[in-house]
Protein backbone atom coordinates (compact mmCIF):
# COMPACT_ATOMS: atom_id res chain seq x y z
CA UNK A 1 0.00 0.00 0.00
CA UNK A 2 1.12 3.61 -0.30
CA UNK A 3 1.16 5.40 2.55
CA UNK A 4 -1.13 8.89 1.79
CA UNK A 5 -1.28 11.40 3.99
CA UNK A 6 -5.19 11.80 5.35
CA UNK A 7 -5.03 15.17 6.30
CA UNK A 8 -7.93 16.41 8.38
CA UNK A 9 -10.53 14.36 9.39
CA UNK A 10 -13.50 14.44 7.12
CA UNK A 11 -16.65 14.86 9.66
CA UNK A 12 -18.13 11.27 10.02
CA UNK A 13 -14.60 9.22 10.18
CA UNK A 14 -12.97 10.25 13.62
CA UNK A 15 -13.43 6.59 14.60
CA UNK A 16 -11.69 5.09 11.04
CA UNK A 17 -8.21 7.37 11.01
CA UNK A 18 -6.28 5.72 13.65
CA UNK A 19 -7.45 2.26 11.54
CA UNK A 20 -6.02 3.85 8.01
CA UNK A 21 -3.06 5.21 9.79
CA UNK A 22 -2.33 1.82 11.63
CA UNK A 23 -2.74 -0.49 8.55
CA UNK A 24 -2.62 2.16 5.44
CA UNK A 25 1.42 0.90 4.92
CA UNK A 26 0.90 -2.58 5.67
CA UNK A 27 0.86 -4.57 2.53
CA UNK A 28 -2.13 -6.78 2.12
CA UNK A 29 -4.04 -5.17 5.48
CA UNK A 30 -7.34 -3.95 3.04
CA UNK A 31 -9.35 -6.78 4.09
CA UNK A 32 -8.78 -5.81 7.80
CA UNK A 33 -9.53 -2.42 7.16
CA UNK A 34 -12.95 -3.28 5.31
CA UNK A 35 -13.21 -5.41 8.52
CA UNK A 36 -12.94 -3.26 10.81
CA UNK A 37 -14.87 -0.40 8.91
CA UNK A 38 -18.10 -2.23 8.99
CA UNK A 39 -17.44 -3.10 12.71
CA UNK A 40 -17.60 0.87 13.19
CA UNK A 41 -20.29 1.66 10.81
CA UNK A 42 -22.34 -1.82 10.10
CA UNK A 43 -21.72 -1.64 6.44
CA UNK A 44 -19.14 0.40 4.14
CA UNK A 45 -20.69 3.53 2.59
CA UNK A 46 -19.07 5.22 -0.82
CA UNK A 47 -17.84 7.57 1.15
CA UNK A 48 -15.73 5.25 3.45
CA UNK A 49 -14.62 3.79 0.37
CA UNK A 50 -13.11 6.74 -1.11
CA UNK A 51 -11.74 7.63 2.74
CA UNK A 52 -9.89 4.48 2.84
CA UNK A 53 -8.71 5.33 -0.56
CA UNK A 54 -7.24 8.62 0.12
CA UNK A 55 -5.55 7.34 3.61
CA UNK A 56 -4.02 4.01 1.64
CA UNK A 57 -3.21 5.41 -2.01
CA UNK A 58 -5.43 2.20 -3.22
CA UNK A 59 -7.76 2.72 -5.97
CA UNK A 60 -11.54 3.21 -4.64
CA UNK A 61 -12.19 0.45 -7.54
CA UNK A 62 -9.89 -2.04 -6.24
CA UNK A 63 -11.93 -1.67 -2.47
CA UNK A 64 -14.99 -1.41 -4.22
CA UNK A 65 -13.77 -4.79 -5.92
CA UNK A 66 -12.64 -6.43 -2.31
CA UNK A 67 -15.75 -5.45 -0.99
CA UNK A 68 -18.10 -6.90 -3.44
CA UNK A 69 -16.27 -10.05 -4.01
CA UNK A 70 -16.13 -11.45 -0.18
CA UNK A 71 -19.83 -11.83 1.08
CA UNK A 72 -19.09 -10.91 4.58
CA UNK A 73 -18.80 -7.10 3.40
CA UNK A 74 -22.75 -4.94 3.46
CA UNK A 75 -22.79 -2.07 1.30
CA UNK A 76 -25.63 -0.97 2.33
CA UNK A 77 -27.35 -0.47 5.97
CA UNK A 78 -28.29 -3.56 7.51
CA UNK A 79 -31.64 -4.05 10.08
CA UNK A 80 -30.80 -4.17 13.63
CA UNK A 81 -32.09 -7.39 13.36
CA UNK A 82 -30.04 -9.91 10.78
CA UNK A 83 -32.53 -12.82 10.05
CA UNK A 84 -30.08 -15.62 8.80
CA UNK A 85 -32.17 -18.55 7.24
CA UNK A 86 -30.59 -21.70 6.68
CA UNK A 87 -30.96 -23.11 3.16
CA UNK A 88 -28.69 -26.27 3.87
CA UNK A 89 -30.08 -29.68 2.98
CA UNK A 90 -32.00 -30.51 5.73
CA UNK A 91 -33.53 -26.89 6.12
CA UNK A 92 -34.14 -27.35 2.42
CA UNK A 93 -36.01 -30.41 2.73
CA UNK A 94 -37.89 -29.36 5.73
CA UNK A 95 -39.43 -26.34 3.96
CA UNK A 96 -37.31 -23.82 4.26
CA UNK A 97 -37.94 -22.18 1.14
CA UNK A 98 -41.72 -21.69 2.32
CA UNK A 99 -40.22 -19.83 5.67
CA UNK A 100 -38.86 -18.00 3.37
CA UNK A 101 -41.75 -16.66 1.78
CA UNK A 102 -43.38 -16.42 4.72
CA UNK A 103 -40.32 -14.10 5.93
CA UNK A 104 -40.68 -12.09 3.28
CA UNK A 105 -44.33 -11.77 2.77
CA UNK A 106 -44.79 -10.65 6.36
CA UNK A 107 -41.79 -8.22 6.52
CA UNK A 108 -42.40 -7.31 2.96
CA UNK A 109 -38.59 -8.11 1.71
CA UNK A 110 -36.68 -10.32 -0.07
CA UNK A 111 -33.49 -12.13 0.56
CA UNK A 112 -30.54 -9.67 0.79
CA UNK A 113 -32.94 -6.64 1.59
CA UNK A 114 -33.82 -4.41 4.65
CA UNK A 115 -37.19 -3.76 6.04
CA UNK A 116 -38.11 -0.33 5.34
CA UNK A 117 -38.36 0.71 9.14
CA UNK A 118 -34.46 -0.35 9.32
CA UNK A 119 -35.55 -3.36 12.00
CA UNK A 120 -35.03 -6.40 9.56
CA UNK A 121 -32.24 -7.62 6.80
CA UNK A 122 -32.86 -11.07 6.07
CA UNK A 123 -30.11 -13.33 4.40
CA UNK A 124 -29.81 -17.18 3.14
CA UNK A 125 -27.03 -18.76 5.04
CA UNK A 126 -25.87 -22.27 3.36
CA UNK A 127 -25.87 -23.83 6.97
CA UNK A 128 -26.05 -22.97 9.95
CA UNK A 129 -25.08 -26.23 11.80
CA UNK A 130 -28.45 -27.12 13.88
CA UNK A 131 -29.75 -29.48 11.26
CA UNK A 132 -31.62 -31.63 14.19
CA UNK A 133 -33.17 -28.56 14.38
CA UNK A 134 -34.50 -28.08 10.77
CA UNK A 135 -35.84 -25.67 8.78
CA UNK A 136 -33.51 -23.44 11.42
CA UNK A 137 -33.15 -19.37 11.14
CA UNK A 138 -30.45 -17.46 13.71
CA UNK A 139 -31.48 -13.90 14.50
CA UNK A 140 -28.55 -11.37 15.01
CA UNK A 141 -28.79 -7.92 16.91
CA UNK A 142 -26.84 -5.99 18.99
CA UNK A 143 -27.72 -7.83 22.07
CA UNK A 144 -26.31 -10.92 20.83
CA UNK A 145 -28.05 -13.70 18.63
CA UNK A 146 -30.59 -16.73 19.11
CA UNK A 147 -31.44 -19.54 17.41
CA UNK A 148 -34.85 -20.81 16.89
CA UNK A 149 -35.65 -24.35 15.08
CA UNK A 150 -38.41 -26.31 14.13
CA UNK A 151 -39.86 -23.37 12.56
CA UNK A 152 -43.45 -23.60 10.92
CA UNK A 153 -45.27 -20.31 9.64
CA UNK A 154 -46.96 -19.66 12.85
CA UNK A 155 -43.88 -19.57 14.48
CA UNK A 156 -42.36 -17.57 12.63
CA UNK A 157 -45.26 -14.91 12.12
CA UNK A 158 -45.18 -15.19 16.21
CA UNK A 159 -41.22 -14.79 16.38
CA UNK A 160 -40.85 -11.59 14.10
CA UNK A 161 -44.47 -10.00 15.99
CA UNK A 162 -42.86 -10.37 19.12
CA UNK A 163 -39.83 -8.62 17.89
CA UNK A 164 -42.04 -6.12 16.44
CA UNK A 165 -44.29 -5.34 19.23
CA UNK A 166 -40.98 -5.24 21.57
CA UNK A 167 -39.49 -2.70 19.39
CA UNK A 168 -42.60 -0.18 18.53
CA UNK A 169 -44.05 -0.66 21.67
CA UNK A 170 -47.28 -1.23 20.12
CA UNK A 171 -49.42 -3.89 18.81
CA UNK A 172 -47.19 -6.60 16.12
CA UNK A 173 -48.52 -6.19 12.47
Amino acid sequence: MNAAPTGSIRPGFAELEPVVARYRDIRGSLITILQKTQEIYGWISEDAIDFIASGTGIPPARIYGVATFYTQFRLKPAGKYMLMLCKGTACHVNSSDEIRAVISSYLGIADGETSPDGLFTLNTVSCLGCCSLAPVMMIQNPDGEETFGSLTRERVQSILGDIIEKERGGAAQ
